[in-house]
């Protein structure tokens, strides 16, 4: 058994992502953020849905849009494919536990 809210013995200088399930379907991973973010140039731009819930902590998201959202712990979110989004924060003084699910758009 392993609990998401363990963070004993990790190095968070880093973010810290961890692979839980892995098939040919579904991706699920643990993420953990300690005042990272991605440059302002760093888009995400995933061939993956990614569907997320923000654990702990807190977080923003902006999308290239220019629309920004703020993430508190329970609220989550589906980002389609190929949507370019980052992140803009994360809390410096705290943990932010994100459980993200990638998968593929069904055919």
């Amino acid at each position: 058994m392993q609990n998401l809210f363990e963070l004993a013995n990790l190095d968070l200088k880093n973010e810290f992502t961890e692979s839980l399930v892995t098939t040919s379907a579904v991706r699920i991973e643990r993420i953990i953020s300690l005042g990272h973010a991605n440059p302002a140039e760093g888009w995400f731009d995933q061939s993956e849905n990614e569907w997320f819930v923000l654990l702990s902590g807190e977080a923003a998201l902006e999308y290239q849009s220019g629309k920004t959202v703020r993430l508190l712990p329970g609220d989550h979110c589906l980002i389609p494919s190929n949507q370019r989004h980052r992140v803009k924060w994360t809390k410096p003084d705290e943990p932010t536990v994100w459980l993200a699910v990638f998968f593929k758009s069904e055919e």
